[in-house]
């Protein structure tokens, strides 16, 4: 008969191959598990970040921009305050003044609420007089200066915001990449230290194993085969299916955020700075081809108002109300977003000025046609003053600046109605009003 040799030295080495096999894998097993845990660690922390950005980060950086926003227009009605000619066009100018100093979200800022007091004052008391002097005008120059700064601080500030959060998000994406190669670099480590253990703790012994089971011929040989068990390849494999489910889980979050970075959260139309983005392309595109192509920004009537009487949440709803209008009106080939606050812009590529006229005519007539029912029962109705400019032969800023000005010459002849910044006259779409310059408004 032949026998395994079963000194107390064989022994005692088998017993300790195992044993440091099972302490290697067991040491693998942890820091592996500790880096799926940083990982893990890290995906949370990027989610946080994301809910963070969505819910407090954007609101706060619109917040600052519609600041700036009417801290620009209070200097601007206050250049009118000083530029008419006249007692009553400075009434109707300390009027405009004199509301937008009592906008909420001036008031909400400490530094805007006493610049607003102080510009508003002035301002009083310029209108009262019978002339304005050097003297005044040298105050409002540095009156104006002073909201200018403020305005382009307050500005800076909410964009800060949403750049801090995202740089955040970029080192959290860029510490998970460095964690994962770490991670992949270990699965490679511990399989080619499992072939060398292999080689030395399986493979001599089974040729040794193969050696003595050549004897088992011989009469009443005998021989114990150990038990061999791989399952920690199993393990390893396990372990690289949840890291990949990880990876996905980063693309599918990382494509969120992209989306989020280009969608405005109240009304998801597109956000200022992707719709800044695709209309900036639309025009190099239509200039390069010699193709028309026009811009339009529009501004709700007595937004204010609306939130005043009603409350912020009915604002945001016929913000909302407004932009499924505009979906449902505009073609699928114009671009529109939110331009800032109540104002929304539009391009309208293959367009001319005139079509874009009736386009924007359309809208304006769509919303002044709409009941918006709220949640107690009431409802509200909008209009919405629309400025149109021809850009097939300028830069975006000044098709954008001519939209605006043709914009507040809407407001300014009345409102609910569209003009176009250029000078020669249009035909009058269906349902319009003209201004006294025979623009169709």
């Amino acid at each position: 008969m032949f026998t395994t040799s079963r000194t107390p030295d064989n022994y005692r080495h088998k017993l300790g191959a195992g044993v440091l096999l099972c302490r290697l894998t067991a040491v693998f097993s942890i820091v592996f598990a500790s880096a799926a845990a940083w990982l893990a660690v890290d995906q949370h922390a990027l989610l946080e970040n994301m809910e963070d950005l969505q819910s407090r980060t954007l609101p706060n950086s619109m917040e600052h921009q519609r600041l700036a926003r009417n801290l620009e227009v209070l200097r601007l009605e206050g250049e009118r305050v000083l530029a008419a000619d006249n007692p009553e066009n400075r009434r109707q100018a300390l009027f405009i003044v004199t509301l937008m100093a009592g906008h909420p979200s001036l008031l909400a800022n400490e530094k805007a609420r006493n610049l607003a007091i102080e510009t508003e004052i002035f301002l009083t008391r310029a209108a009262q007089g019978s002339r304005i002097d050097e003297n005044i005008r040298d105050e409002w120059t540095r009156i104006s200066r002073h909201l200018s700064l403020t305005a382009d601080d307050i500005s800076v500030d909410g964009i800060n915001l949403a750049r801090e959060d995202v740089r955040q998000m970029n080192g959290l994406v860029e510490q998970t990449r460095q964690k994962l190669h770490g991670a992949v670099a270990l699965v490679l480590g511990f399989l080619a230290l499992l072939l060398l253990l292999i080689r030395r703790m399986i493979l001599r012994p089974l040729q040794q194993i193969d050696h003595a089971l050549s004897d088992l011929r011989q009469p009443g040989s005998a021989v114990t085969l150990p038990n061999y068990s791989l399952r920690e390849l199993a393990s390893v494999r396990e372990a690289i299916v949840q890291l990949h489910g990880l990876m996905q889980e980063h693309e599918s979050t990382r494509d969120d955020l992209q989306k989020l970075a280009a969608t405005d959260v109240l009304t998801s139309l597109n956000n200022r700075r992707h719709f800044m983005f695709l209309a900036e392309s639309e025009l190099t595109r239509a200039q390069r081809y010699g193709r028309p192509i026009s811009i339009g920004l529009a501004d709700l009537d007595h937004f204010k108002h609306i939130n005043d009487i009603h409350g912020h949440a009915a604002g945001d709803l016929a913000l909302k109300a407004f932009a499924d209008i505009i979906r449902s009106t505009l073609r699928h080939s114009d671009i529109a977003g939110r331009y800032g606050g109540e104002e929304f812009a539009f391009v309208f590529p293959e367009t001319t000025p005139q079509e874009a006229v009736a386009l924007a005519e359309r809208l304006r007539a769509h919303l002044d046609a709409w009941v918006i029912p709220l949640k107690n029962g009431g409802h509200i109705r909008l209009t919405t003053s629309i400025g149109i400019a021809d850009a097939s032969a300028q830069a975006l800023e000044d098709a954008l600046r001519l939209a605006d000005e043709a914009l507040y010459q809407a407001k300014a002849s009345g409102r609910n109605r569209t003009i176009q910044a250029k000078t020669t006259q249009l035909p009058l779409p269906l349902g319009g009003h003209t201004d006294n310059s025979g623009h169709s408004a």
